[in-house]
């Protein structure tokens, strides 16, 4: 008999909870509808903005010629030759063996 009781009480306890949770869902399911409702009018407003900005865009500014590289505008330049002068002295030869180590056991 004990056990029927339980059952019972586990049945009551159940039905109660059902009871909530058909409660919680019927709320949440408003709260989607509500939700839904708002996505669509931001959508829309957000469409709305996008077409204004279209409409007030700039025109396209006109394509520029690329620059020209540092090294050809160098080479575009004219030097003359008065003002060209030695870019290396030499001042002396060195022995290039003289730095040479070698050590032999």
């Amino acid at each position: 008999m004990e056990t029927i009781h339980a059952l019972l009480e586990a049945i009551t306890a159940s039905r109660v909870d059902q009871a909530r949770f058909q409660v919680d869902l019927a709320r949440l399911q408003a709260n989607n509808v509500e939700l839904c409702k708002i996505n669509e009018e931001l959508r829309r407003n957000l469409q709305n903005i996008g077409e204004h900005i279209v409409d007030e865009r700039a025109p396209p500014l006109p394509v520029k010629a690329p620059p020209m590289l540092f090294p050809q505008v160098i080479m575009d330049t004219v030097i003359p030759a008065t003002s060209m002068g030695p870019k290396v002295t030499f001042t002396g030869v060195e022995d290039p063996k003289a730095h040479l180590t070698a050590f032999h056991t």
